[in-house]
């Protein structure tokens, strides 16, 4: 048997995305959402960090019924392509079917972050960090990137990621989730409203 790495030994904290606009077989989606996060917890490991739920316009604008946004953090040991394997197959439990990108959905689990870790290289991270908007929605990767190369341009997630860890920093721009959020036009955040006190 071969000794266990200490990258393997470590856990990280992997940050998710969760977003609903669709009802699922467990409801509407804000109970959809708060359903999905026990089942994230009992598929990858211990929740350290919970947003409150956010009702977010639909995105892109105008395709669909608002949303219901959160993000949280979970301390796991499990690689990256086992982690999005167990986050597709809660969506499946939900009814997601991957039909048209980024339309509407029952449940949407996107791995933003692990801990520090850039995959799969930092070329091809910034290729798809700098696609142009018309190509964002006509591509999209075979492989996992991380971080997520939207992140830093999208409210519904940053602002309850600053529920969660205000003080992450982004592997590749340096800056924390606090000073991403201030970067973004205020008209942005406004339209990202707390459905939970």
């Amino acid at each position: 048997m071969q000794p266990r790495t200490e990258q393997q030994n470590q856990a990280r904290l992997a940050t998710i995305a969760l977003g609903a606009n669709l009802t699922s077989s467990f409801g509407p989606p804000h109970p959809s959402i708060l359903r999905a996060i026990e089942g994230v917890e009992a598929a990858l490991g211990v929740i350290t960090g919970k947003s409150r739920c956010y009702e977010t316009p639909c995105f892109p604008a105008g395709t669909g019924p608002d949303y219901v946004n959160a993000v949280i953090e979970v301390e796991t040991t499990l690689p990256p392509a086992e982690i999005l394997l167990r986050l597709h197959g809660i969506e499946a439990d939900f009814g997601r079917e991957r039909v048209q990108r980024w339309g509407q959905r029952t449940l949407d689990l996107d791995l933003i972050a692990l801990g520090q870790t850039i995959l799969p290289n930092l070329k091809v991270y910034e290729s798809w960090k700098n696609l142009s908007p018309d190509e964002q929605v006509e591509r999209a990767p075979d492989d996992l990137i991380l971080p997520h190369p939207r992140l830093q341009d999208r409210a519904f997630v940053l602002v309850p990621f600053a529920d969660v860890n205000p003080q992450w920093v982004h592997p590749v721009l340096g800056k924390t989730v606090e000073q991403l959020l201030k970067a973004l036009p205020q008209a942005d955040i406004e339209m990202v409203k707390a459905i939970e006190p």
